[in-house]
């Protein structure tokens, strides 16, 4: 099993590095390897999710190193299915990197397999764990759109027309790939958080207990919310967007990992 997560990784590894000489040559063949390569990642993920299934005998969402890696497979789906109808050029090269880093968080987290815990013996738990952290991938895509965002207008503004003005599409095409991403990641997470909530009523007999993992959570969302509120009533679009979008998703990393080793609570067996 780790061999199997090891190719995996190398696979990410690869995909990212040839992501890069495309950005930088240009050749529109590197580009198509690179998407290859990360296409075989993607699916040897998953057969790596299935066989941990099978050897733990519940969904492999308990732990740090799985609910890492499963954020990591959910961006790899999300960007693969976003490409497939929205061409958005050199995004490869700015989500590979991502997905790489949060695959090499979860080879450094430990890959033990313990019991679950009472509250987790739960139909629930694929369905919230997978919903909250499919979230996560669409709102790291929205960060990686509101960096190149940012990239590209500075070099409008400066007029200094860079490797990034000929590189990455114009600031219209980044600026709708940033609503899509946040209206789908939006929508995921409110979901993910309605789950949740019935999944602790049926475990801890309310639906909400101001768990930090539950408030961060919340807090997250209203990011978010009036992100996409003040997007559609006063046409908060392009550069605030693109800030806000990076703010948002650091606020995710925070409910992902601050919240679970600084605040503890109810949700703290996922360190």
């Amino acid at each position: 099993m780790t061999l199997l997560f090891q190719l995996t990784l190398s696979l990410y590894l690869l995909a990212t590095a040839v992501y890069v000489v495309h950005f930088l040559s240009g050749h529109k063949q590197v580009r198509a390897v690179a998407r290859a390569i990360l296409l075989s990642g993607g699916i040897l993920h998953t057969v790596y999710f299935v066989v941990r299934y099978l050897a733990a005998g519940h969904t492999p969402l308990t732990n740090n190193h799985e609910a890492v890696s499963f954020f990591a497979w959910s961006m790899t789906w999300a960007f693969l299915s976003f490409w497939w109808r929205y061409r958005v050029k050199n995004f490869g090269v700015f989500v590979s990197p991502l997905i790489s880093i949060l695959m090499l968080i979860a080879a450094f987290s430990s890959q033990e397999m313990a019991p679950l815990p009472p509250a987790l013996k739960s139909n629930w738990l694929p369905v919230h764990a997978s919903i909250a952290l499919m979230a996560n991938g669409f709102l790291a895509m929205a960060f990686c759109g509101g960096v190149m965002y940012l990239l590209q207008e500075r070099e409008i503004k400066k007029k200094k027309f860079g490797i990034f003005y000929s590189r990455l599409p114009s600031l219209e095409a980044l600026d709708n790939l940033n609503q899509h991403c946040l209206t789908l990641g939006f929508l995921l997470l409110t979901l993910g958080i309605i789950t949740g909530s019935v999944w602790a009523k049926q475990a801890w007999g309310t639906y909400w207990q101001w768990d930090p993992k539950e408030t961060w959570s919340l807090i997250t969302w209203l990011i978010y919310a009036a992100i996409l509120h003040q997007r559609l009533t006063v046409g908060w679009r392009r550069k605030r967007a693109a800030i806000m979008a990076i703010v948002g998703f650091a606020s995710v990393l925070f409910t992902l990992w601050g919240v679970t080793y600084l605040l503890g609570g109810v949700h703290s067996y996922v360190g």
